[in-house]
């Protein structure tokens, strides 16, 4: 009786700490996939379906994964993470909302890779990034943004912050007739420098393709081994105190406003051509 008196006593202490642990602890990697559920802990056997699912079930500074091709919706990150799908088509398709949204602190960093984003002609913003220490974005197509001002990328952050895309296709975003386009730098914060490297980009048919608006702090797009084609606008905008583009080894053609427009700056290895008209930028420097 003695012995069965003290094991009591044992379960009970332990009974607190039991209740206490968490079903699932975030892992460092999870999974999601076109047949997945977002009951399942999004391990490697059972996937989630969405990224909104995975997200939470996903440590900071940790990584989800595809399985296999799917629609894995939108979704706001909030803390460092990789999104990284390269089995397959992994999908964000939205009507009339954002894509990925990036509201992350100052020191959080975000690498998406191999997604494939659809705006299905109403989307608004692809990848609107918010806040943040830095985002990269490799090996994407981003495409049909065109809602109101609809951006494939907007990067807006309210502190100093850096992103690099490269790999990646941006087509068919702005709204016809109006405003947005393919990529857009605009801090949104009168002290935040925003830097974005475009290395290896396909910008086409966008109302606008790449456009550096610094009245709102400073705002510098490097370009490199890219083109920007066919836009409906102006190719390059760069607008406000503190705005500049400096374009190296890349195209602007075809055109339907000017080549570039503000302080655009050229390396003199670019191709600008069939453009309405074809502006010439001024000397960026760095040949010795």
């Amino acid at each position: 009786m003695r012995r069965i008196a003290l094991l009591a006593v044992a379960v009970g202490l332990f009974l607190p700490i039991l209740a206490s642990a968490p079903a699932h602890a975030q892992a460092t990697r999870t999974w999601v996939s076109g047949v997945g559920d977002d009951a399942n802990p999004c391990s490697r056997t059972a996937p989630c379906k969405t990224f909104a699912g995975a997200i939470s079930k996903t440590a900071p500074a940790g990584e989800i994964n595809c399985l296999d091709p799917g629609g894995f919706g939108a979704v706001t990150i909030t803390k460092s993470i990789t999104i990284s799908c390269e089995a397959g088509t992994a999908g964000v398709l939205v009507s009339g909302t954002n894509g990925i949204i990036i509201n992350a602190a100052s020191t959080d960093l975000v690498y998406l890779k191999g997604i494939d984003f659809e705006g299905v002609g109403t989307g608004l913003t692809a990848i609107k990034f918010l806040s943040g220490a830095g985002l990269v974005v490799d090996s994407c197509v981003i495409r049909g943004f065109r809602g109101s001002n609809g951006l494939g990328i907007g990067f807006n952050p309210t502190a100093n912050a850096t992103m690099t895309v490269v790999n990646t296709v941006v087509a068919y975003n702005g709204s016809v007739g109006g405003g947005g386009g393919g990529i857009q730098v605009a801090p949104g914060n009168g002290s935040a420098t925003a830097t974005a490297i475009l290395r290896n980009v396909t910008l086409d048919k966008n109302n606008v393709g790449i456009a550096s608006i610094g009245s709102g702090g400073a705002s510098v797009i490097q370009v490199y081994e890219s083109s920007i084609s066919d836009s409906l606008s102006t190719g390059a905008v760069a607008s406000g105190t503190g705005a500049a583009i400096r374009i190296g080894r890349s195209s602007i053609t075809g055109s339907g406003g000017a080549a570039t427009s503000g302080n655009v700056l050229s390396y003199l290895d670019n191709q600008i051509n069939a453009n309405n008209p074809d502006t010439s930028p001024a000397t960026a420097g760095g040949y010795k």
